[in-house]
């Protein structure tokens, strides 16, 4: 099943809001972090570890 990136990080952030209660600033940096990294050099060799 393909989910768009999008949508996963808006699940996760909701989630971890609502779970953990960080500061909101904290949660945008992990999300754009994650975003720009998907769509890196490394993307790859994460896509890969997480297929194994």
């Amino acid at each position: 099943m393909d989910i768009p990136l999008w949508l996963a990080l808006i699940v996760v952030g909701g989630l971890g809001v609502k779970l953990i209660r960080p500061p909101w600033w904290l949660v945008a940096v992990i999300l754009l972090g994650g975003y720009l990294l998907a769509d890196s050099v490394f993307a790859p060799l994460i896509d890969h570890t997480i297929k194994k």
